[in-house]
């Protein structure tokens, strides 16, 4: 009885309180912003586009992608291995899963875009009702919501082919059933969007956000892709697809498509406001050197068109973007993933521009001498001079040497190098190939210890470049090509192309190789280009040996290619598969070729 009269008093209460208040239970969170506010608060709308921004994966992660192509090899595998022996299906997609236990949005695949791309249609169906003071405001997040989706799709049809064009922010009550568009609507859709995009976004600004020529250079890369061979093969690798219009054109000019990737990467540069980070003409190899290492080490300059930042400070996570402990050599206590592999190691040039050839005696004796000045500010190699060891491993090589070999000292016996899987100091962390990543890293900064925070290059001007001259040479245009070819290549302080026809193509793929190293092309590019059979082969590193004496200094050191990875290529690899589970949602779907 006394528990049924405390149970009727409490109600009693409740009711009381609810009468003195009618919306005790209809309050607002204390922690989110209600639909109703976002939409009728041009700061909070701002705040909503940013969200969106922050969408498009940080590249800066444990897997980077050059480890599923001939740039690199994750040390620790995690799955990485299924994917460059085109072992992914429908039904297990490995690293491209987004449930993956690891940096899970590290890659944008169908889900993550898709729910971006939902942002992008909501905030297009609510815009028009804020009430901006002004509307050069609005305008210009109209631009760059514009801009995102265009990015985002254009992932999606990079990785997938043609995909479902969802305009609206669906809701519960729709009809989800929706199929593929093809491959051309999808460039025309990308297309025009960066064109409605570049039309009211302003022409500088902060490059964290979308400016006109963000979206310029995007339409740029969409219609570069386009033109490419994967696209104009009338899916000729995808035995008898029944829909090959989902996977490239079936149809229509293609030189015409060549024109246009030309027009659109001459707009970027007709804009007159970028240029090449240190200029066009260095002066020493050494200088070149420099450029191009700092080229990554700062927060903005006149070659970046988009940058992409992200908090890193502030997320606790271990697998929050931290580019130097992640890839850093494990004689550091780094980490020692991402590492190179040597089929990019061995296509920087030489100095003067030939070919570096392991079967050449005098350049296998000292292959690290006289090599392209970007080889310098990329690579970590036996003998490079690295940043001071850390205080526990500095007494071991006070000159802070990378030491990737094995070493007879004096009394006989062998030493492992300090950045070596048998490493003294770390023995579970170093590189399969030989070789570390030293682009992007901050030699000022302890990355055991201090996370670097610099961003990431989404777009800059160096591609633009390439893009037109790839355009040109498509064209025919040879004399144009080698002129935009050599510019880059007069920054980096290599002496200029001459050749033509074929032996030309394949100068401007190894620059843009090695130009764009680790900057999420390679994936791409080999695809595009249908040249994924030799990209895909089992990957190289060296095995270094030489003398250490008592002081520690290595000499005699011989080098041999060895097999660090096999690796293997299926043609339906141009493309990934689309996750069983959303084929099942969707019946109006068509898997991609080969699955």
């Amino acid at each position: 009885m006394k528990r049924f009269k405390y149970i009727l008093g409490v109600a009693f209460a409740v009711a009381g309180l609810a009468s003195c208040k009618k919306d005790f239970l209809d309050q607002a969170p204390l922690n989110k912003y209600s639909d109703a506010s976002v939409w009728s608060d041009p700061a909070l709308v701002k705040t909503y586009v940013n969200g969106i921004y922050n969408g498009i994966p940080f590249p800066f992660i444990t897997i980077m992608l050059a480890n599923l192509v001939d740039e690199a090899q994750f040390n620790a595998d995690w799955e990485t291995k299924n994917v460059t022996q085109s072992q992914i299906t429908p039904s297990y997609l490995g690293v491209f899963d987004p449930g993956f236990w690891v940096s899970h949005e590290r890659y944008m695949t169908w889900d993550n875009s898709y729910k971006n791309i939902r942002a992008c249609n909501l905030f297009m169906e609510k815009i028009e009702a804020v009430p901006f003071d002004d509307p050069a405001q609005k305008s210009q997040l109209i631009g760059e919501v514009q801009f995102l989706r265009a990015w985002f799709y254009h992932q999606l049809v990079s990785l997938y082919g043609g995909v479902p064009l969802i305009t609206k922010a669906y809701s519960l009550n729709d009809e989800f059933t929706v199929p593929r568009d093809t491959y051309e609507n999808c460039i025309k859709f990308i297309t025009s969007e960066c064109d409605s995009a570049a039309d009211v976004l302003p022409l500088t600004g902060d490059k964290a956000r979308a400016t006109k020529g963000a979206a310029l250079a995007l339409k740029s890369r969409v219609l570069l892709y386009a033109a490419s061979n994967l696209y104009n093969s009338n899916a000729s690798w995808a035995g008898g697809f029944a829909k090959p219009e989902l996977v490239g054109y079936t149809g229509g000019d293609r030189q015409a498509r060549w024109q246009a990737a030309k027009d659109a990467a001459k707009a970027v540069i007709d804009l007159g406001i970028y240029s090449l980070f240190g200029g066009e003409n260095p002066g020493s190899a050494a200088t070149a050197t420099k450029n191009y290492a700092n080229l990554f080490l700062n927060n903005g300059n006149d070659e970046d068109i988009f940058l992409q930042f992200n908090d890193n400070l502030h997320n606790s996570n271990w697998d929050a973007p931290n580019p130097g402990l992640f890839g850093g050599p494990n004689g550091y206590h780094n980490w020692g993933e991402n590492s190179p592999v040597g089929q990019l190691v061995d296509a920087y040039e030489m100095s003067d521009g030939t070919r570096f050839d392991w079967n050449n005696t005098e350049q296998k004796a000292n292959p690290y001498v006289n090599r392209d000045p970007r080889f310098y500010s990329s690579i970590l190699y036996e003998g490079a001079q690295w940043r001071q060891r850390p205080a526990d491993v500095v007494g071991s090589d006070p000159k802070g040497i990378i030491q990737v070999g094995s070493y007879k000292k004096p009394d006989g016996t062998e030493v492992a190098g300090l950045d070596t899987r048998k490493s003294p100091i770390e023995d579970w962390n170093g590189s399969y190939t030989g070789y570390y990543l030293r682009k992007f890293m901050d030699p000022n900064i302890n990355a055991q210890y201090v996370k670097q925070t610099y961003p990431w290059r989404r777009f800059r001007y160096a591609e633009i470049l390439l893009n037109y001259a790839e355009a040109c040479l498509s064209l025919g245009q040879e004399d144009e090509a080698r002129t935009y070819i050599n510019k880059v290549r007069a920054r980096a302080g290599m002496p200029p192309v001459t050749e033509g026809g074929e032996p030309l193509l394949e100068r401007y793929r190894n620059e843009r190789r090695i130009e764009l190293a680790y900057e999420e092309h390679r994936y791409f590019d080999v695809r595009r280009w249908m040249i994924a059979e030799n990209a895909y082969q089992n990957a190289t590193g060296v095995s270094v040996t030489g003398n250490m004496d008592a002081s520690g200094n290595i000499s005699n050191r011989t080098y041999s290619v060895i097999s660090a990875q096999d690796r293997e290529w299926n043609p339906r690899f141009y493309f990934l598969p689309i996750k069983l589970d959303e084929i099942n949602r969707n019946k109006e779907l068509i898997q991609n070729p080969l699955y």
